[in-house]
């Protein structure tokens, strides 16, 4: 496959087929982020190269060209690429990519986050899966108070209402009242201590809009799910919810 420069004509690059084949599952925006992160990272596609067409691209990736450009827009405001037009127009690899959160365990020294490791990401994101996801089964199990549903379904408004600068703490909150409705008083400080980690990991990576956005709904299909009573829905939500964050985290942080 060859690549265009941003100096014009085109030029001979590595393949990014191994990684830009159809994405999987319902997290399309974060699953898109990531591969197209991936190829950048490693320089399948180089500095200053262009990537495919957006029709090409999205046929790839199996995904929508709204899709798409929702992914291309988020990695261009993060740096990672820029979208140039005319005769040799496109969107291109930026000549200098940002650099990420190093992990400790690649540079001990002069790292962003020095304390991030490889092995931590995944311990932090497998606990976190353990527990959130067997709170929401558990949460939906429960026959709930009108208080504790009221609570509940207000969390969720909250976060959907909720602006950049506020997310990150409403988001955690809604996540910790499911928590503390699977009845088991031990779990929450289990998941506070885990949704602190986390929040650290996140700090680490840009806030985009569209998963965002994504996850707001996902909030209300895990919500729902708890609130009419069926522990496989919620099991199943959760379980998605938390995948398309593990996505972008691995995506920028791996």
């Amino acid at each position: 496959m060859s690549r265009q420069s941003s100096a014009g004509p085109p030029t001979a690059g590595l393949s990014s087929d191994l990684l830009l084949g159809p994405v999987s599952g319902t997290n399309t925006f974060e699953e898109t982020v990531q591969r197209l992160l991936q190829t950048v990272r490693l320089g399948l596609i180089a500095p200053g190269e262009r990537l495919p067409a957006e029709r090409e691209l999205a046929a790839q990736l199996g995904v929508s060209r709204d899709t798409l450009r929702e992914a291309i827009a988020s990695l261009a405001g993060a740096g990672y690429l820029i979208s140039r037009r005319g005769r040799y127009g496109g969107t291109f690899v930026s000549n200098v990519l940002p650099a990420p959160p190093l992990l400790a365990e690649k540079n001990p020294t002069g790292a962003s986050h020095p304390s991030i490791t490889a092995a931590q990401i995944d311990d932090v994101l497998t606990l976190r899966d353990i527990l959130e996801v067997g709170g929401a089964r558990a949460a939906a199990g429960r026959v709930l108070s009108p208080p504790e549903r009221e609570l509940l379904w207000s969390s969720l408004e909250a976060a959907a209402a909720a602006d950049a600068d506020e997310y990150r703490r409403v988001d955690s909150r809604l996540h910790l009242y499911i928590g503390e409705l699977a009845g088991s008083p031990s779990l929450v400080p289990l998941l506070a201590d885990v949704r602190m980690r986390l929040n650290e990991l996140l700090d680490a990576i840009p806030l985009l809009a569209p998963n965002i956005a994504h996850s707001n709904k996902q909030h209300e299909q895990i919500v729902i799910a708890i609130l009419t009573g069926r522990p496989d829905a919620a099991t199943d939500a959760m379980r998605e919810h938390l995948s398309g964050t593990a996505l972008l985290l691995r995506g920028f942080l791996e």
